[in-house]
């Protein structure tokens, strides 16, 4: 039997690992670690890593990491407590392979400490561009340190093979969120106010903003002029969703906050589960701010798109979604063009998410399984040269 760890580090990672672990941990030729760390452990966070357990998920290890401040230092410091930590669970569980997702700094960390220890990597979603944010540079790292690759499109394939990857070890498995978009058993619109405890009245917006850690100090001005542009649709309620644990995302945080506390329409949530947050999508008039749901999921739901800034540039988008400077006036005027019918009628309604078949999970546990069950896996990689 081999033992495959799983590393998630924070909510939205989770959702998306989520149909993945429970067939992996189905398969008695598995014996799947999930190893839990980051905002998952954080109370300020919403201790999410109930939300695994509830979904019945046995858990191997907590592993805390994260600082208790949103600086380049802190962030620096999480990275560097990851890598010692992680060594020291590599060591005692000698797992014969590590499942990651994604691009956080975290994950980075963890991957060198399983480099180190000489355990095959297998990479979740390489090939990808957002060049507003350190991910980009922390995704095609991991890349580099992965074995197996699984990509959410052919373009992103290639990518990774152009990075140097062999084709046979690079797999195009489209996107797990289209999946859960697919087969979770969503909530009504009246099951879901009650779950929230708000009423989200005749129209509302998904809101979730997250800091561009490619510029600086940019995240407070930024979110006040999306906070300002909320004052203009009176009629409107606006659901935020917490910013993550990167460099200024309590800043973001703070803001909504601060804000909500005079303004009746707008409510923040720490965290609001894979079922609720795709609830919520449903029914909802646009999503706004910068996260990748806006661009992997929500098309899926034919919902408009307004994303903000530079965060998500270079990643492949479908024709819902609107993309705008993050300025009051280009703000208002992106979500004016998202709300009208002439945008949902001939565009959202007809829209085709690039991110696959809602397939993925089975593809990628078939893959796993192939290569778990062979002797010994060569880590030695030879660099794969275009011709």
């Amino acid at each position: 039997m081999k033992k495959i760890a799983v590393l998630t580090a924070t909510r939205a990672e989770y959702g998306l690992l989520r149909p993945l672990i429970k067939k992996l941990s189905a398969k008695k030729e598995l014996e799947v670690k999930v190893v839990v760390t980051g905002t998952h452990l954080s109370p300020e966070f919403g201790m999410t890593v109930n939300e695994i357990e509830k979904d019945g998920i046995l858990i191997d290890k907590r592993i805390e990491i994260l600082m208790s401040s949103d600086t380049s230092v802190s962030v620096s410091k999480s990275m560097g407590l990851a890598l010692i930590s992680f060594a020291e669970y590599f060591a005692e569980s000698r797992p014969d392979a590590l499942l990651v997702l994604g691009d956080r700094y975290e994950t980075l960390a963890v991957c060198c400490a399983a480099m180190n220890a000489r355990i095959p990597i297998f990479h979740m979603y390489g090939g990808e561009t957002t060049e507003g944010a350190v991910d980009e540079a922390i995704r095609h790292s991991i890349t580099k340190m992965s074995y197996l690759h699984f990509t959410s499109t052919e373009e992103y394939r290639q990518r990774v093979i152009q990075l140097g990857e062999s084709p046979q070890r690079v797999y195009t498995v489209g996107a797990i969120g289209v999946e859960n978009v697919l087969n979770v058993d969503l909530l009504s619109r009246e099951e879901l106010e009650l779950e929230l405890g708000v009423c989200l009245g005749t129209r509302y917006a998904v809101v979730t903003f997250h800091p561009v850690t490619l510029e600086d100090s940019s995240a407070k001005m930024q979110m006040k002029e999306l906070l300002r542009v909320t004052q203009e649709y009176k009629d409107m309620f606006f659901l935020f969703t917490m910013a993550n644990a990167d460099a200024d995302g309590r800043t973001v945080n703070a803001c909504i906050e601060d804000y909500q506390r005079e303004h009746t329409n707008v409510r923040l949530f720490t965290s609001l589960g894979v079922r609720n947050y795709l609830s919520a999508i449903k029914y909802a008039e646009v999503v706004i701010g910068n996260s990748s749901s806006g661009l992997v999921e929500v098309p899926s739901f034919r919902v408009p798109t307004v994303n903000i800034g530079d965060r998500q540039r270079g990643r492949l988008r479908a024709e819902s979604v609107i993309d705008c400077e993050p300025t009051f006036d280009e703000i208002k005027k992106a979500v004016d063009f998202a709300l009208s019918d002439e945008f949902k009628e001939n565009v959202c309604s007809n829209v085709k998410n690039p991110y696959g078949d809602g397939k993925t999970s089975d593809k990628i546990l078939d893959i796993i399984t192939e290569w778990a069950l062979k002797d010994e896996v060569d880590i030695k990689k030879k660099f794969y040269d275009i011709k």
